[in-house]
């Protein structure tokens, strides 16, 4: 069997709790749970300007790659406390720049930096596997699932143009036959 390429729930918490206390622990607490909840890619997530994050109406504008549909998805209460503890921090900080994302040079976010994060957070939190950015999108698709959302609601909230890139969701997901044979 091939090595998975998602984490689960609770790997994703392990991960975010594991920046407590690093140098980034506002930034990266962020930026992990946007990329999981939104299902962002690295570049998606590194590329955010100020102005796609809107915590006064608490919504999120997702400006997806790869030709992705993109949305406007709504922030939950504890990513807009994360949004905020970020922007508290970034505001410190004074950089010269409208990327939502900045690393300790003030510049913006870099896909590789956000790896490393993410490859060392995954080290501190003991996950079984080594993690990498996009676990955290396969995370929200398959969590999704796990909630019972629809193929096609999946498939917008990522911004996937093609559903064959959907049903890898939902088809592994045993829960959707629980109601046959009643």
């Amino acid at each position: 069997m091939s090595e998975r390429k998602y984490l689960t729930q609770i790997e994703v918490e392990r991960l975010i709790a594991a920046t407590k206390g690093s140098r980034n622990e506002a930034r990266d607490r962020c930026l992990l749970l946007l990329m999981f909840r939104h299902g962002l890619r690295v570049s998606e997530a590194c590329g955010l300007h100020l102005s796609q994050v809107d915590t006064e109406s608490r919504v999120l504008h997702v400006a997806r790659l790869k030709k992705g549909l993109s949305t406007t998805q709504p922030l939950r209460t504890e990513e807009v406390r994360a949004v905020k503890a970020w922007l508290v921090e970034r505001k410190r900080m004074k950089p010269d720049t409208d990327a939502f994302f900045v690393s300790e040079r003030l510049n913006q976010l870099n896909r590789r930096t956000a790896w490393s994060a993410i490859r060392r957070y995954g080290e501190l939190a003991g996950l079984p596997l080594e993690a990498h950015p996009h676990m955290l999108r396969h995370a929200c698709g398959y969590a999704l699932a796990d909630q019972g959302a629809d193929t096609r609601l999946i498939q917008d909230y990522l911004g996937h143009r093609n559903i064959q890139h959907t049903v890898r969701y939902t088809a592994t997901n045993s829960a959707r036959f629980e109601r046959l044979w009643r």
